[in-house]
């Protein structure tokens, strides 16, 4: 089975102790990575189970996530710790990912060959009976979950509008305005 979230076994690891961490404060693990170089760089992005997060919740992450791995102490070296938001051309780890993304454009990569090949290119068509289902050239093929060993949404003038219109839709409700004046008139006496 693949795990898109966590690779390695060590990624693995590492996602079983923040995991928890991550959800008890409201938030989901999209995808944790140890990358090596001469001061070895963890990259945890994590979202809103709705979508989103903003700069100072991955502050917050970040803060609590590094008081855990200083207990549990998995990484022997120094290293970074780089929490950040899955971005727009965000990767695809999760099952629920390719129905949230429906009628976008992804690139999908198999372990194995597939009908002779191994990368895909389409636009995402949602998920049945778990396959991720992906409009090709050819048509509509359906890829098991299980297969995939990476994805993620092509960046398209498309993407960008959709998710600044979901930005703008999560600004401040200015209907709550009377609402948000009233709690602080009762602060003030």
């Amino acid at each position: 089975m693949t795990n898109l979230i966590a690779k390695t076994a060590m990624d693995m690891r590492l996602a079983e102790i923040v995991t928890p961490v991550i959800e008890d404060m409201g938030f989901e693990l999209v995808r944790l990575r140890l990358m090596g170089g001469n001061t070895p760089t963890l990259q945890i992005m994590a979202e809103r189970p709705q979508g989103g997060i903003e700069v100072d919740e991955c502050a917050e992450i970040s803060t609590a996530v590094s008081a855990v791995l200083d207990v549990e102490d998995p990484i022997v070296d120094a290293y970074t710790l780089e929490v950040s938001s899955p971005g727009i051309d965000r990767p695809l780890t999760r099952l629920k990912d390719f129905d949230t993304y429906e009628g976008y454009e992804a690139k999908l990569e198999t372990a194995d060959l597939i009908d002779g090949r191994k990368r895909f290119r389409g636009v995402l068509a949602g998920v049945e009976d778990g396959e991720v289902l992906i409009n090709v050239d050819e048509g509509t093929i359906g890829l098991q979950f299980d297969w995939l060993s990476d994805a993620k949404l092509v960046l398209t003038d498309e993407l960008i509008r959709a998710m600044l219109r979901a930005r703008k839709a999560a600004q401040v409700d200015e209907t709550k305005y009377d609402e948000i004046e009233t709690e602080m008139s009762r602060e003030e006496e």
